[in-house]
């Protein structure tokens, strides 16, 4: 299993950026996807999960970005997107994808340690 993230960048606040999880290896119906942030000093943190079963789909954020980021995933492909608009600078940081199987249910914050599989990260700044 391989998660390849991608689309972080400069964004002045207020600004949005539209991150990408790729997923390869397998079929990812019996997963829950997750993004996570690290800030320099500061530990792993939960950013928002995603569960799909059949043409149901279900998702969890925490609560700072909630209402201001959005995950969402690509029909039949297996690639996960994180929207985050509103950007402040207090949400710079890596973001990393993460995998896990069997899906947490019923979907919640997890923390980073219970999931399986990671991409590499990729690194979000905002300019205030």
């Amino acid at each position: 299993v391989q998660l390849q993230a991608s689309g972080g960048g400069l964004v002045q606040a207020g600004g949005s950026l539209r991150l990408s999880c790729a997923a390869s290896g397998r079929t990812f119906n019996d997963y829950t996807m997750g993004w996570f942030r690290q800030a320099p000093g500061k530990e792993r943190e939960f950013v928002a999960a995603i569960n799909w079963s059949g043409s149901n789909t279900y998702t969890y954020y925490s609560q700072s970005p909630k209402g201001r980021f959005t995950i969402s995933r690509a029909l039949f492909q297996n690639t996960v997107y994180l929207q985050m608009n509103s950007l402040k600078p207090e949400d710079a940081a890596v973001y990393y994808c993460a995998a896990r199987t069997p899906p947490i249910a019923p979907l919640n914050r997890a923390p980073y340690y219970e999931y399986d599989y990671w991409g590499q990260g990729t690194q979000v700044t905002v300019s205030s």
